[in-house]
């Protein structure tokens, strides 16, 4: 793969011409193998490109000798890009060879193009830009996966967490503790960096302005190039031709002197570029974008009009062209001027007449294509569904054409109309004037012939696409219908019937590989394949010959030979749907399609299946050749725009686009081409991630380029990855990057470049991780840093990897320096993190060793010594050291009081590192990282630390001469006790030691019957250091804990070896431990121990269990003998039993015990149960009153009796449980219905009494709740009255069926309650004071509503006969207005005058408006809930006013307003009245208003042809458009929840789903 890309000269000068030249496509026209003189035109056709391409390279290596820093921050030496280019220089030499030839600048075609710019206009533009990346944005990639974190044991936690304790750990079963002030690691993360500083940044052939920011906006974490940085194609702008066709004056001087081209519409580009205009003209370009040609009509008599399809033939010497008004022309470029063949359209009177066929006039020609080789040969197809074959032949000199109809109908009901003239619209006819025709053909291509011959090329197949299938037809040897491909009733019903495209891609030679590395492949060519799309979705087929043997009949001698008969067939090869609808589609290569949509230009991979590339991409900025025809309305903008299939092009890996303001070529770019954006960026360590991520796999996107075998894919791409990083250090280091002035500042303080360098390792680091090769990191690349005295940045940079353990194995020399460095910078705690995570091999011993004793480094220390010397006694001996120290101390602050254990802080948190590294030792674990050993060296490790731990007396460590005798006695030459290093283990901390042995039991090395220690031994060690009498109570406990957990668990080895004696003094011992905060770990421990042992003289220690608090082991043993009232006692005296699980075990118990009794609870839990109603009721009332409702109903009295003093509070709980409404947080368990039948009547009546003084604003709906046999009604009354709960009083007395008593009652009480306000407000007044009178007000009210339910309830249904109506009506209202004018008779006549507007400065004149106000406001709704309910006549209003106001005047309250009160009632009451008349009445209006407009609009619609639709689903999500929800559980409304869009084309959709039409 040849990477010539140039660079601008010591000037800063740019290269100005542009060329393009696709010879080299890995389609291969070398390998070409078809009839005719292909090959020899090919050659004739590219000769001269390629020999000036050549020139251009060899002038510009000339010229390009020296390299000068022209970048704003770095630049790149020659010799860095001749390594470069020959690190990136690939296999395929033709390809990207190809690729650079349409990207060269060369300096001389400038100076051509500049002294021939006046004379032909023609000629090759200066280009002074470098290519543009207007429709290749960034493409989205997925960020890969963070980086493992590093594993780190957690820190041991002492002692509140253990194995010994009745709750499970929530750590790792084997705990660790790291150094002091190391417990946490904090990677070093130093700024990744960007080496485009260091680079030369070029000034031509970038896709975008290069970025100055480190590489921390380059690359991402994990060293993987940020999307953003990476392009998918390069685009560059064919300025000449841009130029020509849509310059401004070009166009005016052209018409002034007939030359003019016109706006161009399509485009054909495979050999040449060839634009159509709507002027009916075909300009020719070819890839140097040189004027070849002007193919058009010389005779103005005969307007062809607009190009709206154009075709180049397959040797590029004849152009057809389809034109609006359904024109045909053959053009021959040796003599473009005047058409070597015109097919005019013609008429249906001829069509009918049988004399020719064709399209007819005004039909526009959509597509044209040349059959096979042939110049003379077309198939064209119209926009009225019309397809059809033209042989343009000759006979003797005289055309004589041939046309051949293969698809559609003629409409000969009707004329068709050239769409351009002007007609008249009437409702009748469709806007252009034509019949629009049934049939319709969305596309039409014929199979071109590829770069070898294949079978289906002897066929001539044609490929035509209408709205409902794809129709495969072949012309030869007889016109035939090969098959139809139809399209999905899924898609069918989508929106998108008229939008269709399709391309054929045909059989080539695969291009074999030239690695000579490689072996050579041979492969075959390839399956001519087809795509085509409706709406959002395509379909790929590959298009196969299939031959069969057939008897064939001879019509003349009737006899039948077999022949070997051919077919065409297909096979469906994929199928994939957009998230737009695919508006063009075009073949890139023989796996990949290029798809176009209203906004993304995407690359389908079919080998993958899947989309590989995607760009946000301004489909509808392409040309569309029937944009034109909107302007007159012969059809809609909308569809008109998506035209633009004919405005796309790709030929041997190039893409052509047509647009509105220019013509652009791009490429896909391969794995190479985006590291080399990178490179020509100056940002090579993003161009070494994206290589190393291309080697992993992870690159997204296309792999063109790369071998699809893995592993030939990882060799190519692992060789570019060590020549790049060679050729990056290099330059990095090389003396002329180090003198150019690259480290200048602008204001001459110079240049911080140590991220760049720091980038450099990382970069290199990540590479030779994924290559597993660390030969040039290490090797080669320290070197470099060292030399150049920056080893610092290097090390810094490795530390990253080490710490996250992807770099275990570091040389020696190497980690010897970077522990120096951090030792020099009195970082301990970052030389322990090196130690943890590098190889033990790779350690300088004494270094580590000495660095670690001081800076007291144990963890690491211990680390050195196990996996670097294989030493596993020497850190117990170590952290034993520490314990005699922290045990020394304290002896010490003991007889001085003034000192603190503060000063030991750090040595006791070390020493406490004995007990994980115990743990993971005897686990056969490595510590701290938990890894395991290796199977011998685990027995070993195991051996030497039980042998030295559990030895009776002290040792000397390490063995032989030189070795010291390991000491334990607190006092110097003190007595050392039996098993000293044991002892001193449990002294220091019983539980944790515990644990960790506890760990160590489960280990399989203990089963075996050789070693010296087992756990029969150890277990017989500890029984005899606590027979010494030298630990603490605490400590024996654990002791005792420990054996009793773990001989059940090991029954072989440790059951049959130990008394019973022993273990019934372990389990006496747990018993009799007064410690609480280990009760329940002794009691689980007893429960392990009883598991493998059953002791004797069960009496003496269940007693000892009681007083223990063992009631979960004395449960299970009274449970198991039934013995019920000691089983009861363990729930009553249990004080670690929650309440609720208490109760619902009592209720168990009662339960089973009252089956196993006959249905009776037994006397001696009755009598347990009557002595705990005290504490019952204290853990909770409402438990305890459902529990003695179920089971002991005859204790209610002496329950409710129980409660200490006045606590009425709880009296009320107990019964409210048991008469109440049930309540979801109650005590739920198995019970006798609510309310309940077995309270007695005076707890009944309690009842009542204390939920009147309460809750009384509950009396009611517990009166309506209660049965009405429940309750002493008249003692309720009673009781209701003397609490002042009147409203209850009253409800009660109706209910009893005496409305007149209750009303008379309201009278009574209203009365009663109106006398108190006044008295109230006159105290007051005297007093000169504020009032609250609301709980009055609040009464009254309450007794008022009473009142009118008990009128609204007898005025309708059978009870309105019971009572007289009028007089119940006639109470209500009358006591009332007595209020009224009670309390209006001692009210200020301020208060009178005012209304609802007027506000008071004095609070008492405004309590006794609030009271007036409620008071009126009351008599108001009265009348209005009587008027409401009188549907009969036994209510008559102006008698019952009569009698009110009668009533008034008689009364003893002489106040002489009672008519002003009644004025104002009624003036409220008619106000009332006025105003809902008024809501009505506009209403009303609203609703004819409303329905007048929608039926005139409805009219006016139907008129202009609009009829009611049927559709009653969404036209894209296919769900109904209404959602029918009941608005109440009873009614059956429609709430229409969506709002629905109504289309001009009469389609119907939610609104919520408009969105997916963009």
């Amino acid at each position: 793969m040849s990477s010539e890309f140039r660079y601008p000269n010591a000037s800063g000068g740019s290269p100005q011409a542009e060329s393009l030249d696709l010879s080299g496509s890995e389609d291969g026209d070398d390998h070409m193998e078809s009839g005719g003189d292909y090959s020899t035109r090919m050659e004739e056709l590219f000769a001269d490109d390629v020999h000036d391409l050549n020139s251009h390279v060899e002038d510009d290596s000339e010229d390009d000798e020296g390299f000068l820093y022209t970048g704003n921050d770095a630049d790149l030496s020659t010799s860095y890009r001749d390594q470069l280019r020959d690190v990136l220089e690939g296999d395929s030499d033709a390809e990207i060879h190809e690729v650079e030839k349409s990207l060269i600048e060369d300096n001389s075609a400038e100076e051509t193009a500049s002294e021939g710019e006046e004379n032909d206009p023609l000629e090759v533009l200066s280009d002074q830009t470098h290519s543009t990346p207007i429709t290749t944005p960034p493409r989205l990639a997925s960020p890969a996966p963070a980086d493992t974190p590093l594993k780190l044991a957690r820190p041991f936690l002492h002692p509140t967490v253990s194995r010994l304790r009745s709750y499970a750990p929530q750590h790792s079963p084997v705990p660790s503790n790291s150094s002091l002030g190391t417990n946490a690691i904090h990677a070093a993360s130093p700024a990744p960096s960007h080496f485009s500083s260091m680079s030369r940044m070029s000034s031509i052939s970038n896709f975008h302005a290069p970025s100055s920011a480190g590489l921390s906006d380059t690359v991402n974490p994990n060293g993987q190039p940020k999307a953003s940085d990476r392009d998918v194609f390069k685009w560059t702008e064919l300025r000449n031709i841009s130029h020509y066709i849509y310059s401004a004056y070009s166009s005016k001087a052209s018409s002034v002197l007939g030359t003019a081209l016109g706006s161009p519409t399509v485009l054909a580009a495979n050999g040449l570029i060839c634009v159509g205009t709507d002027d009916g003209k075909i300009s020719v370009y070819d890839f140097r974008q040189t004027l070849k040609c002007i193919c058009h009509n010389p005779n103005p008599a005969q307007p062809v009009g607009a190009v709206t399809a154009l075709a180049l033939s397959h040797d590029h010497t004849y152009v057809a062209s389809g034109h609006s008004s359904g024109y045909i022309q053959l053009f021959d470029l040796k003599a473009p001027r005047t058409p070597a063949r015109i097919v005019a359209p013609t008429t249906l009177a001829i069509v009918a007449s049988g004399r020719k066929e064709g399209h007819i006039q005004g039909s526009r020609i959509i597509s044209i294509g040349f059959v096979a080789g042939r110049h003379t040969a077309l198939v064209s197809a119209d926009d009225h569904g019309l397809a059809f074959y033209h042989s343009l032949g000759k006979v003797l000199f005289v055309e004589a054409p041939d046309i051949l109809r293969i698809l559609g109908k003629y409409p000969l009901d009707g004329p068709l109309v050239d769409p351009l003239t002007p007609q008249p619209e009437s409702p009748s006819t469709p806007v252009g004037g034509r019949k629009r025709s049934r049939y319709t053909i969305l596309a039409m291509m014929p199979l071109p012939l590829g770069t070898t011959s294949h079978p289906t090329d002897t066929y001539q197949a044609v490929a035509l696409l209408t709205p409902h299938k794809l129709v495969v037809v072949g012309l030869k040897p007889t016109p035939k219908t090969w098959f139809k491909f139809a399209r999905d009733d899924t898609e069918s019903r989508t929106r998108a019937k008229s939008r269709g495209t399709l391309c054929w891609f045909p059989s080539i030679l695969p291009i074999t590989s030239k690695d000579e590395e490689l072996p050579p492949t041979v492969q075959e060519p390839t399956t001519p394949l087809l795509a085509c799309s409706w709406g959002r979705t395509m379909h790929i087929l590959r298009v196969f010959e299939s031959r069969s043997r057939q008897l064939v009949r001879n019509p003349k001698t009737g006899k039948s030979v077999e022949h070997e008969v051919g077919s065409i067939a297909y096979l469906n090869a994929g199928k994939w749907t957009a998230d737009e609808d695919i508006l063009a589609l075009q073949w890139l290569n023989v796996n990949q399609a290029i798809i176009v949509t209203v906004s993304a230009l995407q690359v389908y991979d079919l080998n993958g299946s899947k989309l590989i590339e995607k760009v946000p991409f301004d489909g509808l900025s392409l040309m569309s050749p029937s944009l034109r025809l909107t302007v007159s309305g012969a059809t809609s903008y909308s569809e008109s725009v998506g035209d633009i299939a004919h405005s796309i092009r790709v030929y041997k890996g190039k893409i052509f686009i047509l647009g509105r303001e220019r013509i652009q070529v791009g490429t896909l770019l391969t794995w190479a081409d985006k590291i080399l954006s990178f490179v020509q960026e100056g940002d090579f360590l993003s161009a070494i991630d994206l290589t190393r991520s291309y080697y992993l796999g992870e690159a997204p996107g296309n792999t063109n380029g790369l071998p699809d075998d893995p592993r030939s894919r990882k060799e190519v791409i692992g060789k570019k990855i060590r020549e790049l990083m060679v050729a990056s250090a290099n330059y990095a280091f090389s003396e002329d990057r180090m003198t150019d002035g690259t480290h200048d500042g602008p204001n001459g303080r110079g240049v911080d470049r140590t991220s760049l360098f720091e980038g450099l390792v990382s970069a290199c680091a990540r590479a030779c991780v994924a290559l597993d090769d660390f030969d040039f990191l290490f090797e080669d690349l320290f070197q470099l840093y060292d030399d150049h005295a920056i080893s610092q940045i290097f090390l810094t940079q490795l530390e990253t990897f080490v710490l996250s353990n992807e770099i275990h194995y570091v040389p020696p020399r190497i980690t010897q320096r970077l522990v120096a460095m951090h030792d020099e910078n009195s970082r301990p705690d970052l030389v322990e993190r090196i130690i943890w995570h590098i190889d033990a091999e790779c350690l300088d011993i004494n270094q580590a060793v000495k660095i670690c004793q001081t800076y007291h480094l144990y963890d690491a220390l211990i680390y050195v010594y196990t996996r670097a010397l294989r030493d596993y006694v020497a850190p117990v001996v170590e952290l034993l050291g520490l314990i005699r120290k922290v045990h020394q101390y304290r002896r010490r602050i003991a007889e001085y009081t003034d000192s603190s254990m503060s000063e030991m802080e750090s040595v006791i948190l070390n020493a406490y590192k004995i007990y994980p590294y115990l743990a993971n030792i005897l686990s056969g674990l490595i510590y701290p990282s938990e890894q395991p050993l290796e199977e011998e060296e685990a027995l070993q490790a195991k051996k030497d630390v039980y042998t030295f731990l559990f030895f009776g007396r002290s040792s000397v460590w390490p063995p032989g001469d030189g070795g010291n005798l390991v000491l334990t006695a607190d006092e110097e030459g003190g007595l050392e006790p039996t098993y000293p290093y044991v002892q001193q283990l449990l002294r220091y901390d019983a539980e944790s030691f515990l644990h960790s042995l506890d760990i160590a039991f489960e280990d399989a090395y203990l089963n075996e019957r050789s070693p010296a220690v087992d756990r029969l031994v150890i277990v017989r060690i500890l029984m005899d250091i606590v027979a010494t009498g030298n630990l603490s109570q605490t400590d024996e406990t654990f002791i005792h804990i420990f054996i009793a957990r773990n001989v059940p668990k090991y029954p072989q080895f440790l059951q049959e070896a130990i008394a019973f004696s022993t273990l019934h003094n372990i389990l006496v011992s747990l018993a009799e431990d007064p410690d609480p905060e280990t009760r329940e770990d002794r009691q689980l421990a007893a429960e392990y121990l009883l598991s493998a042992y059953n002791p004797h003289n069960v009496p003496h220690i269940a007693e000892l269990f009681r007083k223990a608090g063992f009631f979960r082991i004395l449960r299970g043993w009274y449970r198991q003998d039934k013995q019920w009232g000691p089983l009861l006692l363990t729930f009553l005296q249990d004080p670690a039993l929650p309440s609720f699980e208490m109760f619902q075990n009592l209720d168990e118990l009662m339960d089973t015990s009252t089956r196993s009794c006959h249905d009776a609870p037994p006397q001696e839990l009755v009598s347990i149960i009557q002595d705990a109603l005290p504490s019952l009721m204290q853990k909770s009332p409402s438990n305890t009153a459902l529990l003695i409702d179920k089971h002991f109903p005859s204790l209610h009295d002496q329950a409710i009796d129980s409660f200490a003093g006045s606590r009425d509070e709880d009296r009320f709980m107990y019964l409210h449980c048991l008469l109440g409404p049930p309540e979801e947080e109650e005590y739920t368990h198995a019970h006798t219905p609510h309310p309940s039948h077995n309270l007695s009547l005076p707890l009944r009546e309690l009842y009542i009494t204390l939920q009147c003084r309460f809750y009384p604003e509950n009396v009611i709906p517990i009166m309506k709740y209660l049965p009405p046999d429940i309750l002493d009604w008249d003692h309720a009354i009673a009781t209701c009255e003397a609490n002042k709960v009147f409203d209850a009083a009253i409800w009660a007395l109706n209910r009893q069926g005496k409305p007149l008593e209750a009303l008379a009652k309201a009278n009574t009480f209203d009365q009663s309650l109106v006398l108190e306000l006044v008295d109230s407000l006159q105290v007051a007044s005297s007093q000169i004071s504020s009032v609250d009178v609301n709980p009055i007000l609040r009464k009254l009210e309450s007794i008022g509503h009473t009142g009118i339910s008990i009128c609204i309830e007898r005025s309708q249904g059978p009870s309105a006969t019971d009572v007289p109506l009028e007089d119940i009506w006639f109470k209500l209202l009358n006591s009332q207005i007595n209020c009224v004018q009670t309390l209006t008779g001692c009210s200020s006549p301020e208060v009178l005058a005012a209304d609802i507007h007027t506000s008071f400065n004095n609070p008492l004149a405004q309590s006794e408006w609030n009271a007036l106000s409620t008071l009126r406001t009351l008599v108001q709704e009265t009348f209005s809930a009587l008027v409401s309910v009188t549907t009969t006549r036994a209510v008559s209003f102006p008698r019952l006013f009569n009698r009110l106001v009668n009533a008034a005047t008689h009364s003893q309250v002489t106040s002489g307003t009672q008519y002003t009160e009644f004025r104002s009632i009624l003036t409220g009451m008619l106000e009332s009245y006025r105003s809902d008349g008024d809501m009505l009445i506009i209403t009303k209006h609203l609703l004819d208003r409303d329905l007048f407009e929608t039926l005139e609009e409805a009219t006016r619609e139907r008129v202009r042809g609009w009829a009611p639709s049927k559709i009653t689903d969404c036209s894209i999500c296919r769900k109904p458009l209404f959602t029918r929800t009941k608005i109440q559980p009873d009614t059956d409304g429609v709430f229409v929840d969506q709002k629905i869009v109504v289309s001009r084309t009469g389609s119907i959709y939610h609104s919520k789903c408009s969105s997916t039409l963009a």
